[in-house]
């Protein structure tokens, strides 16, 4: 989101680079659950050696984004319907605190910012993919509204987790995007400056993607 949040400007180490580039690919289905991944192959790509690949490697895995089995490789973890509920459900909380947190900072700035990011998504039409990119921007800057960074690190792994099961459900299921109904509510709620509202509105609005995204997952 460079047009909201400032970049610090601060160039990133070579493990910094190749987590980042990781990351990236599972949450846009690049690399997809179950493949193995090769850190020489990655390291190619992206012009660097192979230690911060490994890295980068670990740091996922702690994360849950990656499985690493000893003499055997990596490969790219996917979740099953309850581990698919449970990370919904860790979100849900999180999030709700970390809104709840930042019910007191919400200005007209920061309303205008969010009626922005609603716009881009509705503006995004039947692009699905591009749609779950701009849905996630819009809660991370709210969330990031608490001023919390180790809070938004959590909420940043649970959402990669989840991201390329967005993407694909958005794609195959009969789902209709109704983002701006959604967070227009939430908006709405957002104004009246209610950390307990607020954070009610967050966690009932992120739970009720569960029953439809874990019943595709089972299918």
């Amino acid at each position: 989101m460079p047009d909201l949040i400032a970049t610090s400007g601060l160039s990133l180490s070579a493990e910094d680079e190749a987590y980042r580039f990781i990351e990236s690919a599972i949450r846009a289905g690049r690399y997809r659950a179950g493949e193995r991944l090769v850190a020489e192959d990655i390291a190619v790509e992206i012009g660097t050696s192979r230690m911060p690949v490994r890295e980068a490697f670990r740091r996922l895995s702690a994360e849950g984004l990656l499985r690493i089995r000893p003499n055997r490789g990596v490969i790219v973890r996917g979740l099953d319907a309850d581990e698919m509920r449970e990370v919904f459900e860790m979100r849900a909380a999180l999030e709700g605190l970390a809104a709840g947190m930042a019910a007191p900072r919400i200005d007209r700035h920061s309303i205008a910012n969010l009626e922005h990011l609603l716009d881009r998504m509705e503006n995004a039409n039947a692009d699905h993919s591009l749609w779950v990119t701009y849905h996630r921007d819009f809660h991370e800057y709210l969330t990031g509204l608490a001023g919390m960074p180790r809070l938004m690190r959590q909420l940043s792994g649970l959402h990669s987790a989840i991201e390329p099961y967005m993407r694909i459900w958005l794609e195959h299921a009969d789902k209709p995007m109704t983002s701006r109904e959604d967070h227009s509510g939430l908006i709405e709620v957002l104004q009246s400056g209610d950390p307990k509202r607020v954070e009610l509105a967050v966690r009932e609005h992120v739970r009720a993607t569960i029953p439809a995204l874990v019943e595709f997952v089972k299918s």
